[in-house]
Protein backbone atom coordinates (compact mmCIF):
# COMPACT_ATOMS: atom_id res chain seq x y z
CA UNK A 1 0.00 0.00 0.00
CA UNK A 2 1.60 3.28 -1.11
CA UNK A 3 -0.94 5.63 0.45
CA UNK A 4 0.32 8.99 1.65
CA UNK A 5 -2.42 9.50 4.28
CA UNK A 6 -3.76 6.75 6.55
CA UNK A 7 -7.01 7.65 8.31
CA UNK A 8 -9.29 5.99 10.84
CA UNK A 9 -13.00 6.49 11.32
CA UNK A 10 -14.54 8.10 14.39
CA UNK A 11 -15.72 4.75 15.74
CA UNK A 12 -12.09 3.56 15.78
CA UNK A 13 -11.13 5.92 18.61
CA UNK A 14 -9.82 3.58 21.35
CA UNK A 15 -12.31 2.62 24.05
CA UNK A 16 -9.64 1.98 26.70
CA UNK A 17 -6.20 3.32 27.59
CA UNK A 18 -3.29 0.86 27.73
CA UNK A 19 -1.40 0.52 31.03
CA UNK A 20 2.07 -0.85 30.27
CA UNK A 21 2.79 -1.45 33.98
CA UNK A 22 0.71 -4.64 33.70
CA UNK A 23 3.19 -6.08 31.18
CA UNK A 24 6.48 -4.76 32.56
CA UNK A 25 8.89 -7.50 33.69
CA UNK A 26 10.09 -5.26 36.52
CA UNK A 27 7.44 -3.07 38.13
CA UNK A 28 8.34 0.53 39.05
CA UNK A 29 9.67 1.14 42.55
CA UNK A 30 7.23 2.90 44.93
CA UNK A 31 7.17 6.66 45.54
CA UNK A 32 8.56 7.85 48.88
CA UNK A 33 7.30 10.44 51.34
CA UNK A 34 9.39 13.64 50.94
CA UNK A 35 9.91 13.85 54.70
CA UNK A 36 10.10 10.32 56.09
CA UNK A 37 11.51 8.74 52.89
CA UNK A 38 9.12 5.81 53.47
CA UNK A 39 6.88 4.35 50.72
CA UNK A 40 3.57 6.14 50.42
CA UNK A 41 0.10 4.96 49.43
CA UNK A 42 -2.70 6.54 47.41
CA UNK A 43 -4.01 8.62 50.34
CA UNK A 44 -0.83 10.72 50.35
CA UNK A 45 -1.73 12.02 46.88
CA UNK A 46 -5.28 13.05 47.82
CA UNK A 47 -4.47 16.71 48.62
CA UNK A 48 -3.28 17.22 45.03
CA UNK A 49 -5.29 14.87 42.80
CA UNK A 50 -8.87 13.59 42.57
CA UNK A 51 -9.30 9.96 43.64
CA UNK A 52 -10.26 8.88 40.13
CA UNK A 53 -6.80 9.83 38.86
CA UNK A 54 -5.04 8.46 41.95
CA UNK A 55 -6.62 5.07 41.31
CA UNK A 56 -5.33 5.19 37.74
CA UNK A 57 -1.89 6.18 39.00
CA UNK A 58 -1.54 3.03 41.10
CA UNK A 59 -3.52 0.47 39.11
CA UNK A 60 -1.88 -2.49 37.42
CA UNK A 61 -4.93 -3.29 35.31
CA UNK A 62 -3.94 -3.66 31.66
CA UNK A 63 -6.83 -1.70 30.16
CA UNK A 64 -8.61 1.28 31.71
CA UNK A 65 -11.91 2.25 30.13
CA UNK A 66 -12.13 5.73 28.62
CA UNK A 67 -15.29 7.48 29.89
CA UNK A 68 -17.78 8.15 27.11
CA UNK A 69 -17.83 11.86 27.96
CA UNK A 70 -14.06 11.99 27.37
CA UNK A 71 -14.37 10.09 24.08
CA UNK A 72 -17.01 12.59 22.95
CA UNK A 73 -14.55 15.46 23.44
CA UNK A 74 -11.82 13.41 21.74
CA UNK A 75 -14.05 13.31 18.65
CA UNK A 76 -13.34 17.02 18.08
CA UNK A 77 -9.94 16.01 16.70
CA UNK A 78 -9.46 12.24 17.05
CA UNK A 79 -8.56 9.95 15.40
CA UNK A 80 -5.53 11.91 14.23
CA UNK A 81 -4.01 11.26 10.79
CA UNK A 82 -0.89 9.33 9.89
CA UNK A 83 1.18 10.23 6.82
CA UNK A 84 3.88 8.57 4.75
CA UNK A 85 6.74 11.12 4.56
CA UNK A 86 7.44 10.55 0.88
CA UNK A 87 9.03 13.99 0.40
CA UNK A 88 11.42 13.49 3.30
CA UNK A 89 12.36 10.02 2.05
CA UNK A 90 13.25 11.44 -1.38
CA UNK A 91 15.28 14.29 0.11
CA UNK A 92 17.31 11.82 2.17
CA UNK A 93 17.59 9.36 -0.73
CA UNK A 94 17.00 6.56 1.75
CA UNK A 95 15.58 3.08 1.27
CA UNK A 96 13.83 3.51 4.62
CA UNK A 97 10.10 4.14 4.75
CA UNK A 98 9.17 7.03 7.05
CA UNK A 99 5.72 7.63 8.55
CA UNK A 100 4.54 10.23 11.03
CA UNK A 101 1.56 10.34 13.37
CA UNK A 102 0.38 13.94 13.50
CA UNK A 103 -1.11 15.34 16.73
CA UNK A 104 -0.99 18.98 15.60
CA UNK A 105 -4.66 18.82 14.54
CA UNK A 106 -5.88 19.09 18.16
CA UNK A 107 -7.44 22.37 19.40
CA UNK A 108 -4.21 23.46 21.10
CA UNK A 109 -1.98 22.07 18.33
CA UNK A 110 -0.28 19.23 20.21
CA UNK A 111 -0.84 15.84 21.87
CA UNK A 112 -1.44 17.38 25.30
CA UNK A 113 -5.30 17.52 25.23
CA UNK A 114 -5.41 13.71 25.30
CA UNK A 115 -4.67 13.81 29.03
CA UNK A 116 -5.87 17.36 29.75
CA UNK A 117 -9.45 16.44 28.84
CA UNK A 118 -9.29 13.26 30.92
CA UNK A 119 -7.83 15.06 33.95
CA UNK A 120 -10.38 17.88 33.78
CA UNK A 121 -13.18 15.30 33.53
CA UNK A 122 -12.13 13.42 36.67
CA UNK A 123 -11.68 16.68 38.60
CA UNK A 124 -15.15 17.81 37.51
CA UNK A 125 -16.63 14.49 38.68
CA UNK A 126 -15.35 15.22 42.18
CA UNK A 127 -16.49 18.84 42.34
CA UNK A 128 -13.11 20.54 41.98
CA UNK A 129 -13.46 24.28 41.32
CA UNK A 130 -9.92 25.20 40.23
CA UNK A 131 -6.90 23.42 38.76
CA UNK A 132 -3.34 24.74 38.95
CA UNK A 133 -0.54 23.60 36.71
CA UNK A 134 2.82 24.50 35.21
CA UNK A 135 3.79 24.73 31.57
CA UNK A 136 7.10 24.96 29.72
CA UNK A 137 6.53 25.75 26.05
CA UNK A 138 2.86 26.49 26.72
CA UNK A 139 1.44 23.43 24.97
CA UNK A 140 0.35 21.75 28.20
CA UNK A 141 -0.97 24.98 29.68
CA UNK A 142 -3.05 25.74 26.59
CA UNK A 143 -4.37 22.15 26.48
CA UNK A 144 -5.46 22.25 30.12
CA UNK A 145 -6.98 25.70 29.63
CA UNK A 146 -9.08 24.29 26.77
CA UNK A 147 -10.12 21.28 28.84
CA UNK A 148 -10.99 23.32 31.95
CA UNK A 149 -13.05 25.71 29.85
CA UNK A 150 -14.98 22.76 28.42
CA UNK A 151 -15.83 21.38 31.87
CA UNK A 152 -16.37 24.74 33.61
CA UNK A 153 -13.32 24.68 35.90
CA UNK A 154 -11.02 27.63 36.67
CA UNK A 155 -7.45 27.20 35.43
CA UNK A 156 -4.30 28.83 36.84
CA UNK A 157 -1.04 28.32 34.93
CA UNK A 158 2.55 28.96 36.02
CA UNK A 159 4.50 29.33 32.78
CA UNK A 160 8.31 29.10 32.79
CA UNK A 161 9.42 32.72 32.48
CA UNK A 162 11.73 32.29 29.50
CA UNK A 163 8.91 30.61 27.55
CA UNK A 164 6.44 33.26 28.74
CA UNK A 165 8.69 35.78 27.00
CA UNK A 166 9.55 33.65 23.95
CA UNK A 167 6.03 32.37 23.23
CA UNK A 168 3.46 35.14 23.81
CA UNK A 169 0.87 33.55 21.54
CA UNK A 170 0.72 30.45 23.71
CA UNK A 171 -0.11 32.72 26.64
CA UNK A 172 -2.81 34.39 24.54
CA UNK A 173 -4.33 30.99 23.73
CA UNK A 174 -4.55 30.22 27.44
CA UNK A 175 -6.10 33.61 28.15
CA UNK A 176 -8.61 33.10 25.35
CA UNK A 177 -9.76 29.88 27.03
CA UNK A 178 -10.10 31.76 30.31
CA UNK A 179 -6.93 30.79 32.16
CA UNK A 180 -4.86 33.03 34.43
CA UNK A 181 -1.20 32.78 33.38
CA UNK A 182 1.79 33.82 35.52
CA UNK A 183 5.48 34.01 34.49
CA UNK A 184 7.29 31.65 36.87
CA UNK A 185 9.04 32.26 39.23
CA UNK A 186 6.51 34.69 40.73
CA UNK A 187 6.10 36.51 44.02
CA UNK A 188 2.69 34.81 44.50
CA UNK A 189 4.15 31.75 46.24
CA UNK A 190 6.78 31.05 48.86
CA UNK A 191 8.58 28.80 46.36
CA UNK A 192 8.73 31.58 43.80
CA UNK A 193 9.87 34.15 46.33
CA UNK A 194 12.73 31.87 47.43
CA UNK A 195 13.98 31.58 43.85
CA UNK A 196 13.70 35.30 43.17
CA UNK A 197 15.56 36.11 46.38
CA UNK A 198 18.53 34.06 45.13
CA UNK A 199 18.27 35.10 41.47
CA UNK A 200 15.94 37.99 40.55
CA UNK A 201 16.66 37.32 36.87
CA UNK A 202 15.92 33.58 36.99
CA UNK A 203 14.67 32.28 33.59
CA UNK A 204 12.60 29.73 35.48
CA UNK A 205 12.33 25.99 35.01
CA UNK A 206 9.60 23.37 35.01
CA UNK A 207 10.77 22.27 38.46
CA UNK A 208 10.23 25.79 39.82
CA UNK A 209 6.85 26.17 38.11
CA UNK A 210 5.71 22.80 39.49
CA UNK A 211 6.63 23.94 43.02
CA UNK A 212 4.51 27.06 42.60
CA UNK A 213 1.51 25.22 41.18
CA UNK A 214 1.68 22.48 43.83
CA UNK A 215 1.93 25.05 46.62
CA UNK A 216 -1.16 26.89 45.38
CA UNK A 217 -3.16 23.67 45.11
CA UNK A 218 -2.11 22.37 48.52
CA UNK A 219 -3.24 25.60 50.21
CA UNK A 220 -6.86 25.50 48.98
CA UNK A 221 -9.29 22.63 49.56
CA UNK A 222 -11.26 23.50 46.39
CA UNK A 223 -8.15 23.42 44.18
CA UNK A 224 -6.32 20.44 42.70
CA UNK A 225 -3.13 20.15 40.70
CA UNK A 226 -2.64 18.67 37.22
CA UNK A 227 0.62 17.49 35.67
CA UNK A 228 1.12 17.27 31.92
CA UNK A 229 3.72 14.49 31.91
CA UNK A 230 5.84 12.17 34.11
CA UNK A 231 3.08 10.48 36.16
CA UNK A 232 1.73 7.04 35.25
CA UNK A 233 -1.88 8.12 34.62
CA UNK A 234 -0.72 10.92 32.31
CA UNK A 235 1.39 8.54 30.22
CA UNK A 236 -1.50 6.09 30.07
CA UNK A 237 -3.96 8.70 28.77
CA UNK A 238 -1.61 9.43 25.88
CA UNK A 239 -1.66 5.82 24.64
CA UNK A 240 -4.67 6.68 22.47
CA UNK A 241 -1.99 7.91 20.04
CA UNK A 242 -0.11 4.63 19.78
CA UNK A 243 -3.26 2.50 19.83
CA UNK A 244 -4.50 4.39 16.78
CA UNK A 245 -1.05 4.20 15.19
CA UNK A 246 -0.97 0.39 15.50
CA UNK A 247 -4.24 0.22 13.53
CA UNK A 248 -3.00 2.72 10.95
CA UNK A 249 0.23 0.83 10.35
CA UNK A 250 -1.85 -2.33 9.84
CA UNK A 251 -3.99 -0.47 7.30
CA UNK A 252 -0.82 0.63 5.53
CA UNK A 253 0.28 -3.00 5.37
CA UNK A 254 3.43 -2.13 7.27
CA UNK A 255 5.01 -2.42 10.70
CA UNK A 256 7.58 -0.03 12.19
CA UNK A 257 11.06 -1.27 12.94
CA UNK A 258 11.72 1.98 14.81
CA UNK A 259 9.35 4.27 16.74
CA UNK A 260 10.81 7.63 17.75
CA UNK A 261 9.38 10.50 19.80
CA UNK A 262 10.62 13.61 21.64
CA UNK A 263 11.26 13.27 25.35
CA UNK A 264 10.63 15.78 28.12
CA UNK A 265 8.98 13.97 31.01
CA UNK A 266 7.61 11.01 29.09
CA UNK A 267 3.99 11.52 27.99
CA UNK A 268 4.92 12.28 24.39
CA UNK A 269 7.18 9.26 24.06
CA UNK A 270 4.89 6.95 26.03
CA UNK A 271 1.85 7.93 24.01
CA UNK A 272 3.10 6.50 20.77
CA UNK A 273 5.63 3.90 21.93
CA UNK A 274 3.88 1.96 24.70
CA UNK A 275 1.30 0.25 22.44
CA UNK A 276 4.16 -0.87 20.19
CA UNK A 277 6.21 -1.98 23.20
CA UNK A 278 3.20 -4.13 24.09
CA UNK A 279 3.83 -6.05 20.86
CA UNK A 280 7.42 -6.62 21.99
CA UNK A 281 6.40 -7.76 25.48
CA UNK A 282 3.39 -9.87 24.39
CA UNK A 283 4.37 -11.18 20.99
CA UNK A 284 8.15 -11.13 21.08
CA UNK A 285 8.47 -8.54 18.35
CA UNK A 286 11.61 -6.37 18.20
CA UNK A 287 10.44 -2.80 17.58
CA UNK A 288 13.09 -0.28 18.65
CA UNK A 289 11.59 2.63 20.59
CA UNK A 290 13.88 5.68 20.84
CA UNK A 291 13.34 8.70 23.10
CA UNK A 292 14.93 11.89 21.71
CA UNK A 293 16.00 14.54 24.21
CA UNK A 294 17.97 17.82 24.09
CA UNK A 295 21.72 17.64 24.73
CA UNK A 296 21.29 20.63 27.06
CA UNK A 297 18.97 18.60 29.32
CA UNK A 298 20.09 14.96 28.86
CA UNK A 299 18.60 13.10 31.83
CA UNK A 300 18.15 9.81 29.95
CA UNK A 301 21.53 9.78 28.23
CA UNK A 302 23.69 11.37 30.95
CA UNK A 303 21.63 11.49 34.15
CA UNK A 304 21.57 9.06 37.08
CA UNK A 305 18.85 6.64 38.20
CA UNK A 306 17.84 7.46 41.76
CA UNK A 307 15.03 8.89 43.84
CA UNK A 308 14.43 12.58 43.25
CA UNK A 309 11.77 15.23 43.62
CA UNK A 310 9.59 16.18 40.68
CA UNK A 311 9.79 19.84 41.70
CA UNK A 312 12.60 22.17 42.74
CA UNK A 313 11.58 22.92 46.34
CA UNK A 314 10.94 19.29 47.30
CA UNK A 315 7.18 19.31 47.92
CA UNK A 316 6.34 16.33 45.70
CA UNK A 317 6.86 12.65 46.57
CA UNK A 318 10.27 11.23 45.76
CA UNK A 319 10.15 9.25 42.52
CA UNK A 320 12.61 6.68 41.12
CA UNK A 321 13.77 8.33 37.91
CA UNK A 322 16.62 9.22 35.63
CA UNK A 323 17.47 12.75 36.74
CA UNK A 324 19.94 15.60 36.54
CA UNK A 325 18.89 16.78 40.00
CA UNK A 326 15.82 18.81 40.95
CA UNK A 327 17.93 21.97 41.35
CA UNK A 328 19.13 21.73 37.76
CA UNK A 329 18.04 24.72 35.64
CA UNK A 330 18.40 23.93 31.92
CA UNK A 331 19.65 26.39 29.35
CA UNK A 332 16.86 28.54 27.83
CA UNK A 333 16.55 26.53 24.61
CA UNK A 334 13.43 26.95 22.47
CA UNK A 335 12.19 23.39 23.06
CA UNK A 336 10.65 24.53 26.35
CA UNK A 337 8.58 21.36 26.73
CA UNK A 338 11.76 19.28 27.04
CA UNK A 339 13.46 21.46 29.68
CA UNK A 340 12.74 19.15 32.63
CA UNK A 341 15.30 17.66 35.00
CA UNK A 342 13.74 14.21 35.41
CA UNK A 343 12.05 11.38 33.53
CA UNK A 344 8.79 9.60 34.29
CA UNK A 345 9.01 6.56 36.56
CA UNK A 346 7.69 4.04 34.04
CA UNK A 347 9.95 5.27 31.23
CA UNK A 348 12.93 5.30 33.60
CA UNK A 349 12.35 1.67 34.55
CA UNK A 350 11.97 0.66 30.90
CA UNK A 351 15.27 2.36 30.07
CA UNK A 352 16.98 0.76 33.06
CA UNK A 353 15.79 -2.62 31.77
CA UNK A 354 17.09 -1.77 28.28
CA UNK A 355 13.63 -2.15 26.75
CA UNK A 356 13.88 1.31 25.16
CA UNK A 357 16.69 3.54 23.87
CA UNK A 358 17.57 7.22 24.29
CA UNK A 359 19.43 9.75 22.16
CA UNK A 360 20.33 13.42 22.60
CA UNK A 361 20.54 16.22 19.99
CA UNK A 362 21.61 19.86 20.16
CA UNK A 363 19.15 22.53 19.09
CA UNK A 364 20.96 23.49 15.88
CA UNK A 365 20.79 19.92 14.61
CA UNK A 366 17.12 19.79 15.60
CA UNK A 367 16.16 23.00 13.80
CA UNK A 368 18.06 21.87 10.72
CA UNK A 369 15.94 18.71 10.79
CA UNK A 370 12.74 20.70 11.35
CA UNK A 371 13.38 23.02 8.43
CA UNK A 372 14.07 20.06 6.14
CA UNK A 373 10.81 18.46 7.29
CA UNK A 374 8.90 21.69 6.67
CA UNK A 375 10.33 21.99 3.16
CA UNK A 376 9.58 18.38 2.24
CA UNK A 377 6.32 17.68 4.11
CA UNK A 378 4.77 21.14 4.43
CA UNK A 379 4.25 21.11 8.22
CA UNK A 380 6.38 23.38 10.42
CA UNK A 381 7.07 21.17 13.47
CA UNK A 382 7.20 22.32 17.08
CA UNK A 383 10.78 22.66 18.40
CA UNK A 384 10.18 19.64 20.64
CA UNK A 385 9.13 17.52 17.65
CA UNK A 386 12.33 18.43 15.83
CA UNK A 387 14.27 16.17 18.20
CA UNK A 388 12.38 13.11 16.98
CA UNK A 389 12.83 14.18 13.37
CA UNK A 390 16.59 14.52 13.95
CA UNK A 391 16.74 10.96 15.30
CA UNK A 392 14.64 9.67 12.41
CA UNK A 393 16.98 11.34 9.91
CA UNK A 394 19.97 9.69 11.58
CA UNK A 395 18.29 6.31 11.33
CA UNK A 396 17.25 6.89 7.70
CA UNK A 397 20.84 7.77 6.80
CA UNK A 398 22.04 4.63 8.59
CA UNK A 399 19.59 2.59 6.50
CA UNK A 400 21.08 4.13 3.35
CA UNK A 401 24.63 3.33 4.45
CA UNK A 402 23.68 -0.25 5.34
CA UNK A 403 21.36 -0.75 2.37
CA UNK A 404 18.42 -1.63 4.65
CA UNK A 405 14.76 -0.84 3.97
CA UNK A 406 13.51 -0.35 7.52
CA UNK A 407 10.29 1.40 8.53
CA UNK A 408 10.50 4.41 10.84
CA UNK A 409 7.53 5.96 12.65
CA UNK A 410 7.87 9.52 14.02
CA UNK A 411 5.57 11.04 16.60
CA UNK A 412 4.94 14.51 15.17
CA UNK A 413 3.48 15.69 18.46
CA UNK A 414 2.62 19.26 17.47
CA UNK A 415 2.98 22.09 14.98
CA UNK A 416 5.31 25.06 15.36
CA UNK A 417 2.93 27.78 14.23
CA UNK A 418 3.38 29.61 17.55
CA UNK A 419 7.13 29.00 17.61
CA UNK A 420 8.12 31.03 14.56
CA UNK A 421 10.32 33.32 16.66
CA UNK A 422 12.49 30.26 17.30
CA UNK A 423 12.70 29.54 13.59
CA UNK A 424 13.52 33.21 12.95
CA UNK A 425 16.43 32.94 15.40
CA UNK A 426 17.64 29.79 13.67
CA UNK A 427 17.33 31.13 10.13
CA UNK A 428 19.08 34.37 11.08
CA UNK A 429 21.98 32.49 12.69
CA UNK A 430 21.21 33.61 16.24
CA UNK A 431 20.76 30.17 17.80
CA UNK A 432 23.78 28.72 19.56
CA UNK A 433 24.85 25.09 19.78
CA UNK A 434 24.50 24.19 23.44
CA UNK A 435 25.59 21.01 25.19
CA UNK A 436 25.88 20.82 28.93
CA UNK A 437 29.32 19.96 30.29
CA UNK A 438 30.08 17.01 32.55
CA UNK A 439 31.17 19.50 35.22
CA UNK A 440 27.73 21.15 35.16
CA UNK A 441 25.99 17.79 35.45
CA UNK A 442 28.15 16.67 38.36
CA UNK A 443 27.64 20.00 40.13
CA UNK A 444 23.85 19.60 39.91
CA UNK A 445 23.96 15.97 41.04
CA UNK A 446 26.29 16.83 43.94
CA UNK A 447 23.45 18.79 45.55
CA UNK A 448 21.21 15.71 45.72
CA UNK A 449 20.65 14.26 49.18
CA UNK A 450 17.84 11.93 48.09
CA UNK A 451 17.92 8.11 48.45
CA UNK A 452 20.08 6.19 46.00
CA UNK A 453 18.99 2.97 44.27
CA UNK A 454 21.14 -0.17 44.02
Amino acid sequence: MNTRKILLSENEIPEAWYNIVHDMPNKPLPPLHPGTKEPIGPDALAPLFPMGLIQQEVTQEKWVEIPEEVREVYKIWRPTPMFRAIGLEKALDTPAKIYYKYEGVSPSGSHKPNTAVAQAYYNKQEGVKRITTETGAGQWGSALSFACQHFGIECEVYMVKISYKQKPYRKMMMNTWGANVHPSPTDLTEAGRQVLAKNPDSPGSLGIAISEAVERAASDEHTKYALGSVLNHVLMHQTVIGLEAVKQMEKAGDQPDIVVAPFGGGSNFAGISFPFLRLNLEEGQNIRCIASEPSSCPKLTRGVFRYDFGDMVGMTPLLPMYTLGHNFVPAPIHAGGLRYHGAGVVVSQLLRDQLIEARAHDQLECFEAGVLFAKTEGIIPAPETNHAIATAIQEAKRCKEEGKSETILIHLCGHGNFDLAAYENYLSGNLVRHEITEEEIQAALAELDTPTID
